[in-house]
């Protein structure tokens, strides 16, 4: 009988939502700290991003439906990690920087970790964007009380709780509802500076003022909501 061999569980995933990231996928998945499992979610990408994600050595999860949140989700869904990162797959962030946010989990200390972006280059963030985030970012904190100054996509925390919040959102809400949601059950949540840099190719979702306000209506559709009466993650919702 041939022994049956299986590949050791991943310290952590990292969910990669993609779509048309062929020219920034080398970059991303170089960063991704060893031991950890690279989870690239194809959004219905036509240059050859999933397979190339695939040759690079990550796991390629394929959602047909369009919208960052459905990609997110899928990733979420198809963890087994106990602790689950996110990360745009741009080459803006770089996923090395979620190695203090995976040990802020660890240790009990916060339940959900953010990137703050901090623009490295001028057109790294446009305007545009920057506006629609800080106008956000004051929704939020009057709806939530959270002093976040950025609704950045470099996350972590742990995967049970993040399904147990049942995020329903599958276009640009899905950041923004997991932070009010995660409020509401009383998670403790940090904020930590990181460095942002000038993604790769063009924006699908803030490229344009089009964009902008199509993501920006999104989220104010999740700020609408009713709050969630859920089982507390921590000692008291407030940011670190």
């Amino acid at each position: 009988m041939r022994a049956v061999t299986t590949s050791p569980p991943p310290d952590v995933d990292v969910v990669l939502p993609c779509l048309n990231e062929a020219g920034a996928l080398p970059w991303v998945l170089a960063r991704v700290p060893a031991g950890w499992r690279a989870l690239v979610v194809d959004n219905g990408s036509t240059d050859g991003s999933a397979d190339l994600a695939r040759s690079l050595g990550a796991t390629v999860v394929t959602e047909p439906r369009r919208g960052f949140g459905a990609a997110c989700h899928a990733g979420l869904t198809a963890a087994t990690a106990d602790v689950v990162c996110f990360c745009d797959c741009d080459a803006s962030l770089d996923p090395s920087l979620l190695t203090p946010f995976v040990d802020e989990v660890r240790a009990g200390t916060s339940d959900l970790v953010l990137g703050r972006r901090r623009p490295q280059a001028g057109g790294a963030w446009p305007v545009h964007a920057r506006a629609g985030n800080l106008a956000l970012a004051r929704m939020l904190r009057r709806r939530t009380g959270l002093h976040l100054h950025d609704l950045g996509p470099l996350r972590a925390a742990r995967r049970e709780g993040l399904l147990a919040l049942g995020l329903t959102d599958r276009r640009s809400g899905y950041p923004l509802q997991m932070v009010v949601r995660a409020a509401d059950a009383g998670w403790r949540v940090a904020e930590h500076d990181v460095p942002y840099l000038p993604r790769t190719g063009a924006s699908k979702v803030t490229g344009t003022w089009r964009g902008t306000w199509h993501a920006v209506r999104d989220m104010r559709r999740v700020l609408a909501e009713a709050p969630a009466v859920r089982a507390g993650h921590g000692e008291g919702s407030g940011v670190r």
